[in-house]
């Protein structure tokens, strides 16, 4: 089973990916904050994990650099409410930039999309 990871300081964001992620057929584990992230990522190892930028402490962009440093193998979807972010160049190093919508489907569709690519990569051509 897929896992993945959502990181995201709003509890009800947490609650609303778990549920719809789980409905999909992915195990889904839920963090609050970056710290608390990082625990669960040495825990669980997910394959994907879906990140808010905007968090109390350590914000999302600077997680991601850590991450990508320790961990660099797992993918990362930005999920922020903010659309600004975009032109910012500390989030090109994510694998995706979604704006936050009560309409998961574009999270969904970009999930399995790097899914995708990431099990194609691992096929021998």
């Amino acid at each position: 089973m897929t896992k993945l990871l959502v990181v995201d300081d709003e509890k009800n964001i947490r609650f609303l990916y778990k549920e719809e992620f789980q409905d999909e057929g992915y195990e889904v584990t839920v963090a609050a904050s970056a710290e608390e992230a990082m625990e669960k990522i040495r825990q669980t190892k997910p394959d994907i994990i879906t990140l808010d930028i905007k968090m109390a402490g350590t914000d999302g962009i600077e997680f991601m650099r850590k991450l990508k440093e320790e961990e660099g193998d797992i993918p990362v979807v930005l999920c922020t409410a903010y659309g600004g972010y975009k032109q910012d160049f500390r989030v090109w190093a994510s694998d995706a930039y979604v704006v936050k919508s009560a309409d998961l489907t574009e999270l969904k569709s970009v999930v399995k999309q790097i899914l995708g690519d990431k099990h194609r990569d691992l096929v021998p051509v």
